[in-house]
């Protein structure tokens, strides 16, 4: 069992150490993304770097406790199909793809599952796909979008960042730019990074702002187009490798400490409290009490 152990790239593994892993009780990370637009300075792969950068980190931290699946490369980003280079997944094809690989999961005997979010607008769609893991199958899942683990200790965003709030983390932004100057840094355009505002921010409502750490409540999201003429939303400016170092190590100290955590939290106990036992099957596909 030693390299089912030692080796947290799931892919490394053959099926005889599959059956070591499970096993195990390893949790599984799965990397979910985009290809998109991040203005002129960063690759169309920040939303891929990030996540998996950090997967892989907290991988090698504690490699006998989780396995890092490959990542989820296309997701739902329509809103920004007016900048070249954006690839978009339907948002009910992502849904069922990323579903698929929970499920095959389950079925091998993984029984926690973490999705690692890079890109903001998946959240919507891989919240619905941790609560259907949830229901359908025996797995539990669990879905963390990478900036948010950063908000754990609730030091170390205050002494961090210098961005404005709201806008000045949203997006190719002070925050991204620095995770990827640390993990990536010789494909960022250096002598292109431009800070970019957005533009309904300026607006100064209670009811319509965004940054990538909250929203107003009544916040109208539609074409990034409509809203940025480079892309690029936040104070990219402000990046430095350095401030990425410190992002990446704060990101994989939080997710090591979840793991463990959640590979050995009791899985919550279902009760039915109908006074008469149903008389047919639950209406939509489900795993079964």
């Amino acid at each position: 069992m030693s390299r089912a152990k030692s080796e947290y790239r799931y892919e490394k593994l053959t099926w005889p150490e599959i059956n070591d892993a499970v096993d195990l009780g390893k949790v599984c990370i799965i990397p979910c993304g985009a290809v998109e637009q991040h203005g002129h300075h960063l690759p169309l792969d920040v939303d891929l770097v990030c996540p998996v950068g950090i997967a892989n980190g907290t991988g090698r931290e504690i490699a006998d406790k989780m396995l890092v699946l490959p990542v989820v490369a296309y997701g739902y980003t329509g809103h920004v199909m007016d900048f070249p280079g954006t690839i978009n997944q339907d948002f009910e094809h992502f849904m069922h793809h990323v579903l698929d690989i929970t499920k095959s999961l389950a079925y091998h005997g993984f029984k926690k599952i973490i999705l690692l979010n890079g890109h903001g607008s998946n959240m919507p769609n891989l919240d619905l796909v941790a609560r259907r893991t949830n229901l359908e199958t025996d797995a539990e899942c669990s879905v963390i979008a990478w900036w948010n683990l950063l908000t754990v200790d609730k030091q170390f965003m205050p002494r961090w960042r210098q961005s404005k709030f709201p806008g000045g983390c949203s997006h190719a932004c002070e925050l991204e730019t620095s995770l990827y100057m640390y993990l990536d840094g010789d494909n960022v355009r250096k002598d292109k990074i431009k800070s970019g505002t957005i533009s309904f921010n300026n607006e100064e409502s209670p009811f319509n702002w965004v940054d990538l750490f909250g929203a107003g409540p009544a916040t109208v999201v539609s074409w990034t187009s409509s809203y940025s003429d480079t892309g690029v939303l936040g104070d990219a400016e402000l990046a430095t490798p350095e401030k990425g170092r410190e992002v990446y190590e704060e990101s994989v100290k939080q997710l090591a400490r979840f793991v463990p955590w959640f590979k050995d939290r009791p899985k919550d106990v279902r009760q039915d409290f109908h006074r008469k036992k149903p008389t047919m099957p639950m209406p939509w596909n489900q795993h079964s009490i």
